[in-house]
């Protein structure tokens, strides 16, 4: 069998590792984030969806160093075109991508390639992969789950222009992005005629579920959604995919959108503690099955999961102010899913970088790229 090979870099050069000894410090974020991953282990994974698997015809880039400037993009929130700006003016990052301070990275054309060759050979699934490599190794690491873990979902906006979509349907063209839905984002009080009402807010786009491990405030598992979907109806999808990777909470917490009655079922099947938020109708109703969920209600285990569910709504938050989530990247549910993988692939290292080494992420490659 022919062995599989990559271009080489001038990485081992006096412009590689030599330069940036004397001019990257050690304690700097991207040193540490390149210590505590192995990126090795990706690279045969990757190359299996190259054709040729990287054993036939010109060498292709290490995908390591592909999936590296991906991830860039989104953990300092800038396009694919910016980041190839980045890689070639920062000697931190091409410290981090192992490509010398003489050479060219990849262009931004290389890594729209390389999304199209995992999407169209291996699906979401190929990004769902990458992201469990990385908390397999975290634990591999010794950073020790706690036993809380919150769902929640995030909405994020298509990429759609509304009002030009409308009128380029009514030309009978179709939609911009056929898979985005309307979905329910929650409550706003608005001033009325009568005084302060409540009104329910919507969006266009898609609807991820996450859970999010409270103690390390690391998320463990993703099911990228629809934007009508019913949040009920996914936290099972949720917990089953934690439970596959060897996460057994003893609690898991989530809001009122979560209160199914077959949710709270499964969770006690698993032997697992419900801290879903209850609805007020569970407790406030007259019959015999009140007992039940007042017992639920004034159980600590119930009380602690939803002390800690704030934590979700933060790492949410972050990855929308930071990262970029408040808005889709692309167009349709399979590269949205993209986006979803790499967010949180980026948040994950961010965090892990802080447990492991105490170094804070702080972004400042951004402020040397030009605006626009």
């Amino acid at each position: 069998m022919a062995k599989q090979r990559c271009k080489d870099t001038t990485v081992d050069s006096f412009f590689g590792r030599f330069l940036f000894e004397q001019k990257v410090p050690r304690s700097h974020f991207l040193r540490k984030l390149d210590e505590v991953i192995e990126w090795g282990r990706f690279s045969k994974r990757l190359l299996g969806y190259y054709e040729g698997k990287g054993e036939l015809g010109q060498a292709p880039y290490e995908p390591v160093l592909i999936l590296k400037m991906l991830l860039l993009s989104y953990l300092y929130n800038i396009s694919e075109r910016q980041v190839e700006e980045l890689a070639n003016d920062s000697l931190s990052v091409a410290c981090f991508l192992g490509v010398g301070a003489d050479e060219k990275a990849p262009d931004h054309a290389t890594l729209t390639l390389f999304k199209k060759r995992l999407l169209e050979r291996g699906g979401a699934r190929a990004y769902e992969g990458m992201f469990n490599e990385i908390l397999k190794r975290a634990r591999e690491k010794g950073i020790k789950l706690g036993p809380i873990q919150i769902v929640d979902s995030v909405h994020v906006i298509a990429d759609v222009n509304l009002r030009k979509d409308k009128v380029r349907q009514k030309k009978g063209r179709g939609p911009r992005d056929a898979d985005a839905t309307w979905g329910a984002k929650g409550e706003k009080i608005e001033e009325g005629k009568g005084g302060p009402e409540k009104k329910t807010e919507y969006f266009y786009g898609y609807k991820d579920q996450v859970s999010v491990n409270a103690l390390t405030e690391l998320v463990t598992s993703i099911v990228p959604g629809r934007g009508n979907d019913y949040d009920g109806h996914h936290l099972k999808k949720v917990v089953q995919k934690d439970l596959a990777k060897g996460i057994k909470p003893e609690t898991v917490a989530a809001d009122r959108g979560y209160d199914d009655g077959e949710n709270h079922f499964y969770l006690k099947e698993k032997g697992i503690h419900s801290a879903i938020r209850l609805n007020r109708y569970r407790t406030e109703k007259k019959d015999k099955n009140r007992e039940v969920w007042l017992k639920l209600k004034g159980s600590a285990e119930y009380e602690e999961g939803l002390r800690e569910r704030y934590k979700v709504e933060r790492k949410l938050g972050e990855a929308k102010k930071w990262h970029g989530f408040g808005r889709c990247r692309y167009v349709g549910f399979l590269r949205h899913a993209i986006q979803t993988h790499l967010t949180f692939m980026a948040l994950y290292l961010k965090r892990l970088v802080k447990l492991l080494s105490g170094v804070h992420f702080r972004g400042e490659p951004t402020l040397r790229l030009k605006s626009g």
